[in-house]
C-alpha cells in the first residue's frame, strides 16, 4: 500500500528538490523557444536539463509516495551522488551555454545561462546540506571518496564523447585513445551500478581487488591516450586562420584537456584505491 510522506517535500532538502525541478525545467523550456541548434555541446546542454529534471521529480515522486524505501539500492546514498551528478553537469552547461549560444542581444538565451547557474547553485546548496545534515544511515559507496571519483571518471568521459567528431580519429593513435577513453567509460559505469545495485556479492572473488585492478590499467590506458592524442592531433597541424568561435581543432584541444583531467583522477583513484585495498584493511 502506497502511503504520502508531505514532510519530504516540505523539509529543506524537499524545497531544494522542488525548486531544482521548477528552474531546470524553466531553463530548457527557454532554449527550447529558440529553437534547435545542430551542435553536440547544445545537445549535452539540452540533455543535462531535461534529466536533471526527470531524475529530480522523479526522487520528489518516490520520496512522497515513500517507494523510495522499498527500492533495492542505497536510496539516500544514489539521491546524494545524483545531486552531486547534477550539479556537475549543471555547471559545466552554464558555462558552455554562454559561451557558444549566447550573444548581448538575445534574452532568452541570457536568461536561460542565469537560469542554469541558479540550477548549479541549488543543487550545491543541497550537495553541502545533506553532508551536513546526514540522517545517520551507513555511509554508501557514492558518497566515498572512491564513489566520487568513479562518477568524476565518468563525468569527464562524457565530455571528451561531446567533443569528438568522426573525421577527427583516421589514424590508428586517434582510434586507440577512442577505444581508452569508451573502455574505461563503460567499466566505470558498470562499477557503479553493481554497487549501488549492491550485487559485488555475486562475485566469487573479492571485487574490491578486480576495482584496484581496473583503476590501474585505466590509468596506464590514460596515460597512454594522453600522450597520443596531441601528437597525433597537433602534429603538422596548426590551428586554422578561419577558424572561429568554435571549430574542430578547438575540439581537439578540449579533448587534449579533458585526457589530462581525467588521466589524473584515474592515478589519484589508483592510488587510493591500491591503499585502501592492501594497506589500510591490513591495519
Amino acid at each position: 500500500m502506497v502511503t504520502v510522506d508531505f514532510h519530504s517535500v516540505t523539509q529543506p532538502v524537499g524545497i531544494l528538490r522542488t525548486i531544482s525541478v521548477v528552474l531546470t525545467c524553466v531553463t530548457f523550456i527557454l532554449v527550447a523557444t529558440v529553437g534547435h541548434v545542430s551542435s553536440p555541446y547544445w545537445a549535452w546542454c539540452m540533455f543535462t536539463w531535461c534529466f536533471c529534471f526527470f531524475v529530480t521529480c522523479l526522487i520528489l515522486i518516490l520520496d512522497f509516495t515513500t517507494l523510495s524505501s522499498r527500492l533495492p539500492l542505497a536510496w539516500d546514498d544514489f539521491t546524494k551522488a545524483f545531486a552531486m551528478l547534477a550539479g556537475l553537469m549543471c555547471l559545466s552547461s552554464s558555462i558552455i551555454y554562454p559561451i557558444f549560444f549566447t550573444c548581448g542581444t538575445c534574452p532568452r538565451q541570457i536568461g536561460a545561462s542565469v537560469v542554469s547557474w541558479l540550477c548549479f547553485v541549488v543543487y550545491a546548496v543541497e550537495v553541502v546540506f545533506t553532508h551536513l545534515h546526514p540522517r545517520g544511515e551507513t555511509i554508501g559507496f557514492l558518497s566515498t571518496n572512491a564513489g566520487i571519483m568513479k562518477m568524476l571518471e565518468a563525468f569527464f568521459a562524457c565530455l571528451i564523447f561531446m567533443s569528438l567528431e568522426t573525421s577527427q580519429y583516421h589514424s590508428p593513435g586517434l582510434q586507440w585513445c577512442v577505444a581508452v577513453y569508451s573502455l574505461c567509460f563503460i567499466f566505470a559505469i558498470l562499477i557503479i551500478v553493481l554497487t549501488i545495485g549492491q550485487m559485488t556479492l555475486i562475485f566469487p572473488f573479492s571485487f574490491d581487488k578486480i576495482v584496484v585492478v581496473h583503476n590501474v590499467v585505466a590509468a596506464v590506458m590514460y596515460l597512454t591516450a594522453m600522450v597520443v592524442w596531441p601528437l597525433f592531433s597537433f602534429r603538422s597541424n596548426p590551428r586554422p586562420s578561419d577558424c572561429g568561435n568554435l571549430c574542430s581543432w578547438d575540439k581537439l584541444v578540449v579533448v587534449t584537456f579533458m585526457s589530462v583531467t581525467n588521466c589524473i583522477v584515474y592515478i589519484v583513484d589508483s592510488a587510493f584505491s591500491i591503499w585502501m585495498v592492501f594497506i589500510a584493511m591490513n591495519q
